[in-house]
């Protein structure tokens, strides 16, 4: 009995040991983090998310000798994953060890399997030496998956933190839309790592990204007031540009397309520092706000050699797009090459690309000078080489332009305005320029339809959400005019005068037309007569008739009319006087002056005309 009393101590006292050993080594364990969050635009289709971090302590290291442990790491979003990838699958996501310095940073080349240390002279510290593999690249498995495969995880012990950072993940934003609630929708992360060894992660999921719009459009007059122009297809506009578009003289814009940032980091550069300044951005952790660009080197040997010298680095800086479309035709239309008061940290410049906003950056030739004297009517549009423009092919009605940001503040919500200007010689005997009205949809580019990872789409790229708005509109250059009553029955005649008083002192462009006089009462009873045109009557002159005689310019009587008249003009400052008598006007008279309908009084697509004095 005393003996087995002797032998359960001492098998207390190893058992006790043991436990306390085992405590003094706790198990290795990772904590997934995501940090802030940055806010992606909810038109972008590969918006870059936030990094997603693991920081990993405890466990035992390797001993010297030993095999390094292989982990499968693989994320998954709620959307689809749109890093760029290359043919075989790889993916410019990337999973980097222990915060490596640019110097110190060392690829393992996609395919190949990539075994460390151990260091002998420091076991657990093995991702920074000589040789050792700390970067690695992900492999797209799924629309929304992506895995690094076969990656050497050392436990660290208890000396020191294993950072496992995952960076370049763009992701499809406007596949989840923005919330209808106060709380933004979320892309969020979801993280495991499975393999030769167990790595338990607490924290697994990880909202890596808030979705806002990124922009609003809307149309601006040259004074900045919201809202279409109005032009008249009988005076010319900006007519010597119209004759010859090369020609550098100063003229007025038209109008203005504002494009307004809703967030403050909506507009980015392609690199931190511009359109064509390759900065590396390959500083673990760091934060590029202003950059369209991820992580990204250009400096290291190792990265060429590892195919990745593109990865990370988007294909242009944020791009704004105006689609014309409805444009009357018989005109030209221009836009500004810059953004109106550019300044060193606001500034978009109208780039020579594909119509959906796609390609190289390249600045667009000026083709003409504006006006810069800052009057009312022409306000100031210029940087220190001037005030420039250029034409907007129309093809069909539709043309676009394309202006891409090459500075931009990340702690400022900026707008961006450009100039458009309408050039036409007016040409009314050919019902030129067209009436209507043009729009135009303002939209981030390139657009892209490609909503999935791809090797060749642009990065970053965007849906279109836009609508059409009024840009500006051609209307007939028309005076209608209202005759309340006019009478051939029971003995009595009516004589009407239309003048066109186009042609006056003050020295106002003339304008001559045509006027269809409508007839609306009846004939004797019977139906009111059709209605008839006039020939065109010159600024200065009249056209005078009587319903029982007709009269000048092709005007036929009317007889037994009674009722009431509306002519429509196609010039401006068209007046009109009706006399009312017994027939031969022995007995009586009355006069009256027609009144001149404002558009108030009509429909709304019928030129405003003047109006009688109240």
């Amino acid at each position: 009995m005393l003996a087995f009393r002797k032998w359960f101590l001492a098998l207390a006292m190893v058992t006790l040991t043991m436990a306390v050993a085992s405590a003094q080594v706790p198990a290795f364990q990772c904590v997934a983090n995501a940090g802030v969050p940055p806010i992606v635009r909810a038109e972008g289709i590969a918006e870059l998310v936030g990094d997603l971090v693991l920081n990993c302590n405890n466990g035992t290291p390797t001993a010297v000798g030993g095999v390094i442990p292989q982990v499968n790491v693989q994320i998954f979003l709620n959307t689809n994953i749109t890093s760029k990838i290359n043919s075989d699958d790889y993916s410019e996501a990337l999973l980097m060890i222990d915060e490596p310095t640019p110097a110190e940073q060392n690829v393992c080349s996609a395919g190949t399997t990539c075994t460390n240390g151990p260091d002998p002279t420091n076991p657990g510290l093995v991702y920074k030496g000589t040789g050792d593999k700390n970067i690695w690249q992900g492999r797209k498995i799924g629309d929304n998956s992506i895995v690094w495969l076969g990656v050497p995880i050392d436990a660290p012990g208890t000396t020191f933190t294993r950072v496992i950072r995952i960076t370049n993940v763009r992701a499809n934003a406007n596949q989840l839309g923005v919330s209808s609630t106060l709380v933004p929708t979320q892309i969020v992360a979801f993280i495991s790592a499975t393999g030769t060894t167990s790595v338990p992660i607490n924290n697994p999921q990880q909202t890596v990204a808030w979705i806002q719009k990124g922009m609003t459009f809307s149309v601006r007059k040259l004074n900045g007031d919201s809202g279409s122009v109005g032009l008249n297809q009988c005076s010319d506009t900006n007519k010597d540009l119209f004759t010859d578009p090369t020609k550098t003289d100063k003229y007025c814009y038209t109008g203005r397309l504002r494009f307004q940032e809703e967030f403050a980091t909506a507009y980015k550069t392609r690199f931190d520092l511009g359109p064509t300044v390759g900065n590396n951005q390959n500083t673990p952790g760091a934060i590029f706000n202003a950059s369209e660009s991820g992580f990204w080197t250009a400096s290291n040997a190792g990265w060429p050699a590892a195919g990745l010298s593109n990865w990370g680095l988007a294909t242009q800086g944020t791009r704004l797009r105006a689609v014309f479309n409805n444009v009357p035709a018989g005109l030209r239309l221009y836009v500004s090459l810059l953004n109106a008061g550019p300044t060193s940290s606001n500034r978009g410049v109208l780039v020579n690309v594909a119509q959906d906003g796609s390609g190289a950056y390249a600045e667009t030739p000026q083709s003409g000078q504006t006006n810069d004297d800052n009057t009312a009517d022409c306000k100031d549009w210029k940087d220190a080489t001037g005030t420039w423009f250029a034409e907007v092919p129309i093809f069909g009605g539709t043309g676009t332009a394309t202006w891409e940001v090459t500075a931009t503040d990340p702690l400022a919500i900026q707008r961006m305005e450009f100039g458009y200007l309408v050039a036409y010689k007016a040409n009314t005997a050919n019902n030129l320029p067209g009436l209507g009205s043009a729009t135009a949809n303002g939209m981030f580019a390139p657009v892209s339809t490609v909503v999935k990872a791809s090797s060749v789409a642009p990065v970053p790229r965007f849906a279109d959400t836009s609508s059409a708005l009024t840009v500006f509109k051609i209307d007939s250059c028309a005076t209608n005019l209202l005759f309340p009553f006019v009478s051939n029955q029971a003995g009595f005649d009516t004589g009407l005068v239309i003048s066109n008083t186009s042609k006056d002192p003050w020295g106002h462009a003339t304008e001559s037309g045509a006027c269809e006089i409508n007839y609306y009462g009846d004939t004797n009873g019977g139906a009111a007569p059709p209605a008839q045109t006039s020939g065109a009557i010159p600024a200065g002159d009249y056209a005078a008739w009587t319903l029982s005689g007709g009269g000048k310019f092709g005007l036929t009587a009317t007889p037994g009319f009674q009722g009431y008249i509306i002519a429509r003009c196609k010039f401006r400052m068209a007046h009109g006087f009706a006399f009312i008598s017994d027939v031969g006007a022995q007995r009586l008279s009355h006069g009256y002056l027609a009144l001149v309908m404002d558009k108030s009084f009509t429909r709304d697509d019928v030129a405003t005309s003047e109006t009688l004095g109240q």
